[in-house]
């Protein structure tokens, strides 16, 4: 007689694979992923914008500074500059430091000392020539109608940044020093600076009338 009962088939189990300790992520733990997982958010945030400063400025020369000391030669920068908001105002500052960055900063606030503010004409011009020596710079600054700004070297950044116009300027010395030549240039502005106060224009008329030599009766 044949044997009507079927034979079980077994069939082995998959291995599983084994637990770790301590799970390294969410997925390892089966709980849902973060939206804001890691150090990386969705949205970056805006940049704040920098407020722009009303002056240019321009950069003169910068020279390293050799100090020998006890322990060896220590390097410093010093920095040259122009600062003005080519609306009459300019100024020339110095600074020295042993980063650039901050002897730039330091010149910049020397010159925001030094600014002198211009009374120029209704064109931007300046209403006659002027000239000037400082130290071994001598320059020569002259109204020139219709023709734009006529100057070169640390002349024409001076004048640039003091916003004038329709001027030609000369240099007759011949050293190439730029910082003498923007004082110079600034001394010469200084003619058309702001008018001085009233008591102090007293005060000088008092000092010009003692000068005066006295006529015999």
């Amino acid at each position: 007689m044949e044997n009507d009962t079927k034979k079980a088939v077994v069939t082995p189990e998959p291995a599983q694979k084994p637990k770790a300790a301590f799970p390294s992520s969410s997925r390892d733990t089966g709980a849902p992923r973060s939206r804001f997982s890691g150090n990386r958010p969705d949205r970056k945030k805006p940049r704040e914008e920098r407020v722009r400063s009303e002056f240019d400025q321009k950069i003169l020369a910068i020279r390293r500074v050799t100090r020998v000391a006890a322990g060896g030669r220590r390097f410093n920068f010093s920095v040259a500059i122009v600062l003005g908001n080519r609306k009459g105002s300019v100024g020339v500052g110095t600074g020295k430091a042993g980063d650039t960055s901050l002897a730039i900063d330091k010149a910049v606030k020397n010159a925001k000392k030094n600014l002198v503010k211009l009374h120029l004409t209704k064109t931007s011009s300046i209403p006659y020539e002027v000239r000037v020596k400082y130290s071994s710079a001598r320059v020569m600054v002259m109204p020139a109608r219709g023709r734009g700004l006529i100057a070169g070297s640390a002349l024409r950044d001076v004048l640039e940044l003091g916003g004038i116009r329709d001027v030609a300027g000369k240099i007759f010395s011949g050293s190439k020093n730029k910082l003498n030549i923007a004082r110079a240039t600034v001394e010469a502005l200084r003619e058309f600076s702001a008018p001085q106060s009233s008591q102090t224009q007293n005060t000088n008329q008092r000092e010009n009338a003692n000068d005066k030599p006295k006529t015999k009766e």
